[in-house]
């Protein structure tokens, strides 16, 4: 038996279905059905024939299928043109394809400077 081909990803099979709780570093890609919590410090991949009822909480989330439930991405998330979402959305950035659907609420924020104190005194300086 082989090493997988990339060990900081977990995949969810077309023919399987997975009830439950997804946590840890790394991506996870889903081609068939899953219901539950997902958080991860990656990558979420919804398939274009998946489909997702979860809460999702990852760095960037990208949805070519079917995802119900409160999404969160500390980065980006990214809806395909085959992507279906229905639920609540936190991003840092967003974007929808034409052709995709979006039913529910979208919260862009903004991720907070670094250092802002850094920055006062270095602006008072330049002048």
């Amino acid at each position: 038996m082989g090493a997988p081909l990339d060990p900081g990803r977990a995949v969810l099979g077309s023919g399987l279905a997975l009830r439950g709780e997804i946590t840890g570093e790394g991506d996870f890609h889903i081609y068939g059905r899953f219901e539950g919590e997902i958080d991860v410090s990656g990558r979420v991949v919804v398939a274009e024939a998946a489909q997702v009822d979860a809460n999702i909480n990852a760095a960037s989330i990208v949805i070519a299928g079917k995802v119900r439930g409160n999404l969160s991405a500390s980065t980006h998330l990214d809806i395909l043109p085959t992507g279906v979402l229905t639920g609540t959305l936190k991003a840092g950035s967003f974007s929808a394809a034409e052709g995709s659907s979006v039913k529910g609420e979208i919260w862009l924020e903004r991720a907070e400077p670094a250092r802002v104190s850094d920055a006062g005194p270095d602006d008072e300086n330049a002048r």
